[in-house]
């Protein structure tokens, strides 16, 4: 692994695990004393991870970890809609969801049991990526996968409006709603969550266009 590599994953792994709040800032010189690097490496490991979405750079202005606001958080639910219903329609024609689904739930239990939401959020992506990947289509599961870093500043932000009981209660009632009711579930789990969201952030007009997404 190159420098840069390392960089970018040490700096991933302490976004994601919400050691570094959304919104923050970046400071290249603090960053190179910490990880021991060459400004040059720190910034591409930065341009790395504004790639996949999670940090942000802005000319003049530095590196901040990306936050994502009330348009942002409708845009990433009516794409995961669109994926992630979809992706569980074609699953749930072949007969009931795969031993791989109810896996990832487990992970995700024992992931919520334990308290530490940097594991509860890579668990909950395991989770839906699982149901999609039971689709059995590779762009339908790479478009998906695109969006990880993503999903995973949404779940950051969630995390003061969500325990980690809630999280694991609500995605075992996805599990058998999927079984029982069909796509319609995660349609249903999916707007619940974007629309709390939505709503912390400020943006009063958005919970009800989530809504109405959802009903679509």
């Amino acid at each position: 692994m190159t420098a840069v590599e390392e960089v970018a994953q040490a700096l991933r792994s302490s976004i994601l695990d919400g050691e570094r709040p959304a919104g923050s800032r970046l400071v290249e010189a603090e960053l190179c004393a910490q990880y021991g690097v060459a400004r040059h490496s720190l910034r591409a490991a930065l341009r790395t991870l504004a790639g996949e979405g999670i940090v942000v750079i802005e000319t003049n202005r530095g590196a901040r970890v990306a936050r994502l606001g009330g348009e942002e958080i409708i845009a990433l639910f009516e794409l995961r809609t669109a994926l992630e219903v979809e992706a569980a329609r074609l699953a749930l024609e072949r007969g009931p969801l795969p031993a791989s689904v109810y896996a990832a739930l487990a992970v995700l239990e024992r992931a919520c049991a334990a308290g530490a939401w940097g594991a509860i959020n890579a668990a909950h992506n395991g989770l839906h990526r699982a149901i999609v990947e039971a689709a059995d289509s590779p762009r339908i599961a790479a478009a998906h996968a695109s969006l990880d870093g993503e999903l995973k500043l949404f779940m950051n932000q969630l995390e003061p409006l969500w325990s980690a009981e809630r999280m694991a209660a609500d995605h075992a009632a996805l599990v058998r709603g999927l079984e029982r009711d069909g796509p319609t579930a995660l349609r249903g789990h999916l707007s619940e969550s974007a629309a709390a969201l939505v709503a912390a952030e400020g943006d009063t007009g958005r919970p009800r266009r989530v809504g109405d997404a959802a009903a679509r």
